[in-house]
């Protein structure tokens, strides 16, 4: 009983990833300079497609989705470690830890369905163009995205109520710069096997089975490409696929690193290191990704500024 009473009294310490270095000072920099960029590059991403008429196809509303959830999952972690850095002041509550274990598990879960709709999308559209819009209908396409944040809410929820479970009677000091699942077991003095063991089973079908839907997806994709008689159709297709796939490989691969392996193999380092490419550089990159051979995207953009310059 006075176990659990601690788990739910006492605040956590975030040991974050910065010392006051000047090498560290400039990489707490480096980072500040990229969440800006990522904060700006989402917004613009989610803004024009909202904005403009000729990008209301599926193709671009789950582009403006993957933006939303990049943009929700850099605002819950980056902006607490920038005020513990600067502030000195490392503590969360539980409350506050729940809080971002929930927002941070659900948006990868959700980022993780997501891509497969994404291919899938890519898929139909190359493969069977002519019924593209009954096969991709508005409707189809609403619901597919609604079920992604379904399901990695579901997937948050399960999270949350395991870690408030367990009891936390010793350090609590979080060797990273947000509270994480794999962060909190190794602080647990509950045993914490068998979520262990659901966590892996989670990662297995939350892991592998969309990505078994990317890989059968874009094998057709690249069968039909290749068949293709067009070179201009040709080229536009390998663009957006190439583009989507480059995002699946570092979504994926960092996941995979972060939860498919057992507590006892992790290293403080490692795991501060890919978190970090993932929350941080990841959701930055995105957008640059998507919309830096896109013609559409770009036209969207100068057609905006247009219309502010005529306005002004």
């Amino acid at each position: 009983m006075e176990g659990e009473n601690k788990t739910f009294s006492a605040d956590f310490t975030l040991l974050g990833i910065f010392s006051h270095t000047p090498i560290h000072i400039f990489l707490f920099s480096l980072v500040l300079g990229i969440f800006t960029v990522a904060l700006l590059g989402n917004t613009l991403m989610v803004l024009l497609i909202y904005l403009d008429t000729q990008l209301y196809t599926p193709m671009y509303f789950l582009l403006s989705q993957l933006s939303l959830m990049d943009l929700m999952l850099i605002c819950t972690t980056v902006p607490k470690m920038a005020y513990g850095y600067l502030s000195g002041r490392k503590s969360i509550s539980v409350a506050g830890c729940e809080a971002q274990i929930f927002f941070y598990v659900s948006l990868l879960g959700a980022e993780c369905f997501l891509l497969s709709v994404m291919a899938y999308d890519r898929y139909v559209a190359i493969c069977y163009p002519l019924r593209y819009p009954h096969l991709m209908s508005q409707k189809i396409c609403r619901l597919m995205a609604a079920s992604s944040w379904i399901l990695g809410s579901l997937d948050g929820i399960v999270d949350v109520g395991a870690t408030l479970s367990f009891s936390y009677c010793g350090s609590r000091e979080i060797a990273q710069f947000f509270c994480d699942v794999p962060a909190l077991l190794s602080l647990s003095c509950t045993d914490t096997s068998k979520f262990e063991t659901l966590v892996f089973i989670c990662c297995l079908l939350m892991l592998f089975l969309p990505l078994s839907l990317i890989i059968i997806s874009y094998a057709r994709v690249i069968v039909t490409v290749i068949c293709m008689s067009s070179g201009e159709g040709r080229q536009k297709a390998f663009t957006t696929c190439i583009s989507h796939l480059v995002v699946v490989g570092m979504y994926y691969g960092a996941a995979m690193f972060i939860y498919m392996r057992p507590t006892s193999n992790r290293s403080p380092t490692q795991d501060k290191m890919v978190s970090a490419f993932y929350t941080i550089l990841t959701p930055m990159l995105n957008p640059l990704i998507y919309s830096l051979r896109n013609k559409d995207v770009a036209r969207a953009f100068r057609k905006v500024i247009r219309k502010g310059k005529s306005g002004g």
